[in-house]
């Protein structure tokens, strides 16, 4: 009789643990629901706080216009600012080749231009002096967002000199600008100029806006530190080849005294007989 008992106890057990189950999936159910309506009001204050975020951002940008202006006027004092911050900043300066600095070298300001709606998207200008390259006193491109959120970008075609087209080098140089920095580069940096193939992430103009241009004046004084470094292991590797040599020379002289040891010792015993 005990068999039978223990058998409708196992299914008593059985359908408690379905029956509890079917509770908790109900109560999960529930759980994601109210998760969801949760997630629903962050998303709600996050949009919020970037509205506002984007309203500080647009008063600063206001209110850092005076400063920029004094600054641009300043960096005009200051011979070959620009060009020697782009080939001190380790992302722009792979942009460069040797003749791009030559003609980088007439570059006098740099301004970018917050749209007043920032989310639309930015420009960026650069002011030449007189130079034997192209006609242009200003070359400027701008990146949009239209209302989808698609990304555009738009440039000022560049009025070159004749046989000054740099976008147009022959393959030899840019072989040896590629030699000369050890990575491959755009045909000119003058390409930007006319590439809008990917205006969503643009690595210059990121660069140069986000990075650049709230403090040119760190990559003017500091170059870049990735050749320091790279310097600096040279330098490591020099000391220690020098201090093998040293280590080689003294080895030969000890054995120089060693040889010359043993000859005065045989001509000692040369003399005794």
């Amino acid at each position: 009789m005990s068999a039978p008992t223990a058998k409708a106890s196992k299914k008593e057990l059985n359908s408690n643990h379905d029956g509890a189950d079917k509770t908790s999936e109900k109560e999960q159910q529930e759980a994601i629901e109210h998760i969801g309506k949760v997630q629903n009001e962050i998303d709600r204050l996050n949009e919020q706080a970037s509205e506002e975020v984007l309203k500080v951002e647009q008063k600063c940008n206001k209110l850092r216009q005076p400063f920029f202006q004094k600054r641009s006027e300043l960096i005009a004092k200051v011979p070959k600012f620009w060009v020697t911050t782009f080939i001190n900043h380790p992302q722009v300066s792979a942009f460069l080749a040797e003749e791009d600095e030559e003609a980088l070298h007439y570059l006098t300001r740099v301004e970018v231009r917050e749209f007043e709606d920032i989310k639309s998207g930015y420009g960026i200008d650069f002011y030449f002096d007189e130079n034997p390259y192209f006609e242009n006193k200003v070359l400027s491109k701008e990146f949009h967002l239209n209302e989808s959120g698609d990304p555009s970008s738009k440039s000022t075609e560049i009025k070159w000199k004749s046989g000054k087209d740099l976008t147009k080098r022959s393959s030899q140089t840019q072989i040896k600008a590629r030699r000369k920095r050890q990575h491959e580069e755009p045909e000119s940096f003058f390409t930007w100029f006319t590439d809008h193939s990917d205006a969503d992430a643009d690595d210059l103009g990121e660069a140069i806006k986000d990075d650049i241009w709230p403090n040119p004046l760190q990559y003017y004084l500091f170059p870049n530190m990735d050749n320091e470094e790279g310097e600096a292991d040279d330098d490591d590797d020099y000391d220690e080849e020098e201090g093998l040599e040293d280590t080689d020379e003294g080895d030969e002289d000890e054995d120089d005294d060693d040889e010359e040891e043993g000859e005065e010792g045989e001509e000692g015993k040369g003399g005794d007989n």
